[in-house]
């Protein structure tokens, strides 16, 4: 801990009301006064209320917190130090039994004489920020940290870090940056802590702050190189801000170091390798990951891996993977999709049954799927089905032009051939 900057302050009492006041309402700490209070003489409890506060810590070291509690509130003492310390065990005692309003009540209690000895009415202070927090009472909770500073003159990052949460919970998202910052400064001189990040970047991705949202995971990324998260959440941030190829950089790390393991990771790297022009491998790892039980064998991810063969031109088995698709639940885009695409191969046959199986599941593309089966017929010399299919195609108005011009070609080649339409 250090002690507390008058800007730090300032900054802080800004974030947390939303504009500027009064300095009066600024944690300013009296470190004069703050002094004399630390080199104040210690009190002690009188006899008689010393003899019972030890009498129920003997129970509380023997788990008998109920019966501490109902020792200690039969005590009435007069003088006001000890009311406050019996007070401040109370709500202690209270916390421990998660009864959070009776300890809110019993520590508050203590607090408001200020005559508690400087160390139990700072911890009492301090832990009233976290009763409150618990409840979430977060409003209450942030003076209560504010309070606590101006007491003792100091910072402590989980405090600071309370006071983003406090912010963060109450939705007021631009006031988590200033208190999640400091914390992370305070805790870069020892080991950093991710709380504070992971305020900080929540609080840029509420705002759609998406640019700050990527620096604060390359941050994270440099602090914790060995945490998966930190880089698939980096990954998946690039490509948010469309910066694909550093997207695809982190992304290819994180494979290579074994960190990708959730269904979305290798759906990102798929992504993000069609995203730069790379289907084949998009393609590649999909159904890599399908294949090794990393992403669920469903219809989106079968025609997602088809759909980047498909753009990678590998014909034949972007064709098997439409095909595959399409029978989850007989879809006729898709069997049009793996017939056309059979037909690219010259497997004309199997062009005509998935073709075929399209229109008979009510395919709306009628005119380019009969289009493709006259092709599939022409090529395998059967002009009469080639005729019949080229003259449907004329009905449709989208294919209408090409179809009236290969019903002559198609005519003329039967002719030649001896075949009478």
């Amino acid at each position: 801990m250090k002690n507390l900057s008058k800007v730090t302050a300032l900054a802080l009492l800004i974030s947390i009301s939303g504009a500027a006041v009064s300095t009066s309402a600024v944690a300013a700490p009296n470190y004069e006064e703050i002094e004399k209070r630390k080199n104040a003489k210690t009190k002690v409890m009188g006899e008689r209320v010393g003899k019972k506060v030890v009498k129920a810590f003997e129970l509380y070291e023997a788990e008998d917190i109920d019966g501490a509690i109902a020792l200690l509130k039969e005590l009435e003492p007069s003088d006001k130090f000890d009311k406050a310390t019996v007070d401040r065990y109370l709500g202690q005692l209270y916390a421990q039994k998660d009864n959070y309003q009776l300890a809110i009540k019993y520590i508050q209690d203590a607090i408001k004489p200020d005559v508690l000895n400087f160390g139990d009415q700072e911890q009492a202070m301090k832990l009233i920020g976290d009763l409150l927090a618990n409840t979430k009472k977060y409003k209450e909770a942030k003076k209560a940290y504010i309070d606590w500073m101006d007491f003792t003159g100091e910072e402590d990052a989980t405090v600071y870090t309370r006071i983003a949460q406090a912010n963060y919970e109450l939705g007021q998202f631009k006031d988590v940056i200033q208190p999640a910052e400091r914390a992370i400064e305070l805790n870069a001189k020892g080991e950093p802590k991710k709380a504070p990040f992971s305020l900080l970047m929540g609080a840029y991705y509420e705002t759609k702050d998406f640019k700050n949202v990527v620096k604060v995971g390359e941050r994270m990324v440099k602090s914790w190189p060995e945490d998966k998260k930190s880089w698939t959440n980096l990954g998946r941030f690039y490509m948010q801000v469309e910066d694909y190829q550093k997207g695809l950089t982190i992304m290819d790390i994180a494979y290579d170091s074994g960190f990708l393991e959730s269904e979305t990771d290798f759906k990102v790297l798929a992504q993000l390798y069609s995203f730069v022009g790379i289907p084949y491998k998009a393609g590649f790892h999909m159904e890599k990951a399908m294949n090794d039980g990393k992403v669920e064998r469903t219809k989106q991810n079968v025609t997602a891996v088809a759909s980047y063969y498909h753009n990678a031109k590998n014909i034949k088995t972007a064709a098997k993977y439409y095909e595959e698709a399409a029978s989850f639940d007989n879809d006729a885009e898709l069997f049009r999709k793996a017939g056309s695409l059979r037909l690219q191969e010259q497997q004309f046959d199997k062009a005509v049954a998935l073709l075929n199986k399209s229109l008979d599941l009510g395919s709306e593309k009628k005119g380019a799927i009969y289009s493709d089966l006259a092709e599939a017929y022409l090529q395998q010399e059967k002009y009469k089905q080639a005729y019949a299919a080229i003259s449907k195609a004329a009905e449709d108005p989208s294919t209408r032009k090409f179809a009236t011009s290969w019903k002559t070609f198609i005519k003329d080649k039967a002719q030649r051939n001896g075949v009478s339409l």
